[in-house]
């Protein structure tokens, strides 16, 4: 399969957050290479690596359980260069009387159109440690 470039690579992070805004788990699942990883820094509850596709849409799903439903999430910018694809996100979150707004980075590592790698960047690791708890 030939290399995708950097416009390609966008666009598919762009549909990629589009269907996990939809709850759209089949389209995550195509979009995610069977041995993907997810990075998630910090100490809270749901930091650590989720190591395969199964994993990685368990771990998306466990933020909607988690936040009952109202996990938000608005894409304020995607950019692509040579080995990265970054998006740029707005994260609004309610559970427990407690609500988590901040801005968050994920760093995306495609492969022949596929995410193998996504690492989370938060804004306030603290802040998102106390309110997954």
């Amino acid at each position: 399969m030939p290399e995708m470039g950097a416009q390609e690579n966008a666009a598919l992070v762009r549909r990629g957050y589009e269907a996990f805004i939809a709850g759209d788990m089949d389209t995550l699942r195509d979009l995610f290479a069977e041995d993907a990883v997810w990075h998630v820094g910090g100490t809270g509850v749901l930091s650590g690596d989720k190591k395969g596709r199964d994993a990685v849409l368990s771990y998306f799903g466990e933020l909607g359980t988690r936040s009952n439903g109202s996990m938000r999430v608005t894409v304020e910018d995607v950019a692509a260069g040579d080995r990265y694809t970054v998006g740029v996100q707005f994260s609004h979150a309610e559970r427990n009387g407690k609500t988590l707004e901040l801005r968050q980075v994920i760093v995306f590592s495609i492969v022949d159109g596929k995410v193998t790698e996504g690492t989370e960047m938060q804004e306030d690791t603290t802040a998102v440690a106390d309110f997954w708890s």
